[in-house]
């Protein structure tokens, strides 16, 4: 299998003028182009694909800021492509996860393997030429280092990998042995129920609430889902389900750890062992 052919091929629709979605992984993943008057934003880079920036510049004539929703390896392994990346803080916690080069594609080639991380924190914003760009916190609970992007202008939030339809992952995965000692499996489902509640309550600012995995946009009412979910868990009416049904992720040596669980629309996998710590024990 040519790696090119699953983590690199590319095609893109407009979700609104100046708005891209830029699908991959047979459409199970979305990198964001955002254009204003004087430059464009492209929120991730994928695996490292080397491919990227050409296929972006085809959208749009206007100069290339990169961004990461978060440093992960299928949103940062294309870091390479720019002299120059803005980062979100809690960067240099995951960073083991991107720089391990363990992915599809040797990013080690890419022009600049080096380039230069500038860190994102929040109340920061990236000014596009009449559109500005916020970067919201959001408190570590799929990793260390994400933040939401809000388009105030257009209504658009972009969350990561903080929220999707399919499900979000909340076991540990910084791939770093020091810091997953740090991993608190209470600490993580509440900074998750912080985060789904600050997208609730910019609710109404927005239309499109846009994760970076398995369709965009999704509904509202995923929010309040998984608000249950987490209270669920601390209350132990939810039911923990060990088979994943997610064909990748039972590729890591890690999954027959993991557990899957449900309320509604919204899913979490999580280590099972971790969760037992707070299952039906309240918060």
């Amino acid at each position: 299998m040519n790696p090119l052919d699953i983590f690199a091929a590319y095609s893109a629709y407009q979700m609104k003028e100046g708005t891209w979605a830029i699908n991959f992984m047979s459409g199970s993943q979305n990198i964001y182009l955002l254009e204003g008057e004087s430059s464009a934003l492209l929120l991730d880079t994928g695996y490292g694909s080397g491919t990227l920036r050409a296929f972006a510049e085809q959208l749009t004539d206007k100069p290339l800021i990169c961004a990461n929703t978060h440093f992960h390896p299928d949103h940062s392994g294309g870091n390479g492509e720019f002299q120059e990346v803005l980062i979100p803080r809690g960067h240099d916690l995951d960073d083991k996860s991107v720089t391990n080069n363990t992915g599809p594609f040797d990013i080690t080639t890419l022009p600049y393997p080096d380039y230069r991380r500038v860190t994102l924190l929040p109340g920061d914003t990236i000014d596009l030429g009449g559109r500005i760009i916020e970067l919201l916190e959001a408190k570590p609970a799929h990793c260390n280092s994400s933040l939401f992007f809000f388009d105030a202008k257009e209504r658009l939030m972009f969350c990561g990998d903080e929220m999707e339809s399919a499900q979000v992952l909340l076991f540990e995965n910084s791939r770093d042995p020091e810091v997953a000692k740090t991993y608190d499996v209470k600490e993580r489902l509440l900074n998750f129920k912080a985060n789904t509640e600050l997208l609730l309550d910019y609710s109404d600012r927005y239309d499109y609430l846009l994760p970076n995995h398995n369709g965009a946009p999704i509904a509202r009412s995923y929010l309040t889902d998984y608000l249950n979910l987490v209270e669920g868990i601390f209350e132990g009416t939810v039911g923990i389900e060990d088979k994943l049904n997610h064909r990748f992720i039972e590729m890591d040596p890690r999954s027959a750890r993991f557990c899957r669980i449900r309320y509604g629309k919204g899913s979490i996998m999580i280590e099972k062992a971790e969760v037992l710590k707070v299952y039906g024990k309240g918060n």
